[in-house]
Formats: structure tokens, sequence, C-alpha cells
């Protein structure tokens, strides 16, 4: 799991650009419009999210158009699966745990 992934998507600008972006690609200028921010701190936060990885973008004509990158999301999705795991066995325990202590109390 990269850090620089959630480094990149705990800001609020750049998750929100991420949220744009999982309906299609857009370009700088439709994202900028859509966030009402201006082209340049799009263009930079565009920047760290394809350094790390998230997005990509293309050269079309005489715009920027840029897409998610599924990798980085299904590395998170596994990463978050690992924690499901620890707590359903963690939850199995309480419930035996908590089952022992209704027989327990049965006359």
């Amino acid at each position: 799991m990269q850090s620089t992934t959630f480094g990149a998507l705990a800001e609020p600008s750049r998750l929100k650009i991420v949220e744009l972006l999982r309906a299609g690609p857009l370009s700088v200028g439709e994202i900028a419009e859509r966030l009402e921010i201006r082209q340049p701190q799009v263009s930079k936060h565009l920047r760290v999210l394809g350094d790390s990885g998230i997005v990509t973008g293309e050269a079309l004509a005489r715009q920027r158009i840029y897409r998610l990158e599924a990798a980085p999301f299904e590395e998170i999705g596994r990463w978050a699966e690992s924690f499901a795991q620890l707590w359903e066995s963690r939850l199995d325990s309480l419930g035996d745990f908590l089952e022992s202590m209704t027989e327990r109390d049965k006359p």
C-alpha cells in the first residue's frame, strides 16, 4: 500500500477531483469549471494525483484529458478487505462471549 496514494487523496480538492472523474474522463477546464477553482490550481492537484498513479492524462488536441487509474483503488480495496477479516474474527469472538454470558445467566 503506497502512502502517497492516501496522501494524495487526503486533500479535499483532490478527493473532489477523483469523485468527478469517477463518472468519466474530463479536461482540466471541465474540472476547474465544475469545482469552481482556477485551472492552475486544478493542474497542481492533477500533478499530485498523477505522480501517485491515481490519474493519467493524455493530450487531445489543445486539451489534456484526465482519467482515473483502477490499480490504486484495487490496492485500497484489498487493504481495506484485510481489516474486514480482522473485524469478522473479533466480532465472532464477541458473539461467542455474549452467548456464553447468556447461557451462564439462564436458570
